[in-house]
């Protein structure tokens, strides 16, 4: 079995996040694969989330931020929400007008009050990236490399993707993103002497 990696291709991005979305409508699963792609966080941490932790009962809106404290870090992070994830969190919200603060974002439908297990998200993230037609080395954590490669790609600098995963040097952030072989492709196919 090869490592995780990033959805690189915008096509295939685009397929991913439509099977929920479209072709097999999920609200549930649509935020889940929207916030893993757009905050970085990991999938421990974002299966934590409770509504008190991305919505505002009083002003009846999405929080500003989303504040987590990391399972794998203990650090608090603190990431934006963005108009995409605040979107779909609106909707969801629609659809759950009975959710209360201290509610699970992402509860099991199996076990009432429970959280979605981690080997669930595994298996949701699998059935859209199947869909997708990426068999191989997709997972959870793909989410999370996703929106680092995707950033990389557009210009984000390195030592603010190094400080977003908590990386203790460039060399980490370039492998974890699977960047360094895309990285000198590019420079030999920009080459023409």
């Amino acid at each position: 079995m090869g490592t995780t990696e990033p959805i690189k291709n915008k096509q295939d991005l685009l397929k991913f996040k439509s099977y929920y979305e479209s072709v097999h409508p999920d609200s549930r699963n649509a935020l889940l694969m929207t916030i893993g792609l757009n905050t970085a966080l990991r999938i421990g941490d974002i299966l934590e989330l409770k509504w008190m932790d991305v919505y505002d009962f009083q002003k009846e809106d999405a929080h500003e931020h989303i504040r987590v404290r990391e399972q794998k870090t203990g650090k608090l992070n603190i990431v934006a929400i963005n108009f995409t994830v605040r979107e779909k969190l609106i909707l969801f919200r629609e659809e759950n007008p009975s959710a209360q603060p201290n509610d699970y974002l992402f509860q099991s439908k199996k076990w009432k009050g429970q959280p979605l297990s981690r080997y669930q998200a595994f298996r949701i993230t699998r059935e859209a990236a199947a869909y997708a037609g990426l068999e191989e080395h997709v997972s959870c954590h793909s989410l999370r490399k996703t929106f680092g490669y995707h950033a990389w790609k557009q210009g984000v600098p390195p030592v603010m993707l190094m400080k977003i995963f908590n990386h203790s040097s460039y060399q980490i952030t370039v492998r974890y993103l699977c960047i360094e072989q895309d990285e000198k492709d590019e420079v030999f196919r920009n080459i023409a002497l």
